[in-house]
């Protein structure tokens, strides 16, 4: 079959203990479901068994795939791969680690079709993390709402489900995969989300750590100037610069005046050092915004974020 109504795609990473037990939940949740369907398993580049168990699985069960990574290259990456090859109608994502309650799939699918949705999100109400995970996240939520307008309760949730339309043509990279929302939001996609069940970690161990809350962080500075500024950099690139060359003229101008007028001296001034490198530094900024936009309508999106090592269709 060359099309399925439903995809599954599962990032896991060292996940050994879960995988086999997921599976099994998620066949008694998507036979029920009335849909023909195939489950997908991206392997970021395990370290235990885990691409062993997923191996068995497909040997087993043919709805199940694997991809397996070269080396470990993060969960947007594995996202990224598996909405690549997924031949779903609907796209759902959720976590490897047993977190995500696969009997939440019905209430995403039904939210999208009741609403005609493209998008409908999982909002963790009432996580199962310790509580300075849950801190981190209110706050990451709290600055993202404020900097992208997208007003989903929680963006970092994998369970989602999406139209395929919706996750084709997506660049995710670094942490980008917690801020999927605002970029379909940012492309005019309809979004909702949905209350679902989240479950206290039972096997295996976490991979958050302060390390991805800084990248998740200078993601959103990306997604932010994305949002605003990807379709003509020359926006904030020319404004800034016009900025500094008009305070620099200004500053300029001033001076030749004193210098004319009272036979003030200009060589020995900080101020007249200072008005020309604005002056310089702000046609700088103009021709980097030029040149940004110029690289734009030749950046070239075929250029995919991670490297296959195996894939067992």
């Amino acid at each position: 079959m060359d099309e399925f109504e439903l995809s599954v795609v599962i990032p896991v990473y060292n996940e050994e203990e879960n995988v086999r037990i997921l599976y099994e939940e998620l066949k008694e949740v998507l036979s029920k479901v009335g849909k023909s369907y195939e489950i997908i398993f991206v392997d970021d580049g395990s370290t235990d068994r885990t691409f062993q168990i997923l191996k068995e699985l497909n040997e087993k069960d043919k709805t199940v795939k694997a991809i397996r990574f070269r080396r470990n290259f993060g969960q947007s990456a594995a996202l990224k791969a598996g909405f690549d090859y997924a031949k779903g109608k609907i796209v759902v994502s959720m976590d490897g680690d047993l977190q995500n309650d696969p009997r939440d799939i019905p209430k995403l699918l039904e939210k999208m079709e009741n609403e005609d949705l493209d998008v409908v999100c999982g909002w963790r109400y009432n996580r199962k993390d310790p509580v300075s995970k849950k801190l981190f996240s209110k706050i990451a939520n709290w600055l993202r709402r404020r900097l992208t307008k997208e007003k989903i309760h929680d963006s970092g949730c994998t369970l989602r489900a999406y139209k395929s339309e919706c996750v084709k043509d997506l660049e995710l990279y670094g942490e980008m995969h917690r801020y999927i929302p605002a970029l379909l939001l940012w492309k005019g996609y309809r979004i909702g989300e949905v209350k679902v069940n989240h479950r206290p970690r039972v096997h295996g161990k976490t991979k958050y750590n302060w390390k991805r809350l800084i990248k998740g962080f200078l993601d959103l500075i990306v997604v932010t100037f994305w949002q605003k500024y990807s379709f003509r950099p020359i926006h904030v690139f020319g404004g800034f610069g016009l900025i500094f060359s008009f305070v620099g003229i200004f500053l300029f101008l001033y001076l030749i005046f004193l210098r004319f007028l009272y036979n003030v001296g200009l060589s020995d001034r900080l101020l007249f050092i200072v008005s020309i490198l604005l002056i310089i530094v702000g046609f700088q900024f103009i021709a980097t915004g030029i040149l940004a936009d110029i690289m734009l309508k030749i950046y070239n999106s075929d250029r995919k974020p991670y490297l296959i090592e195996r894939i067992l269709d």
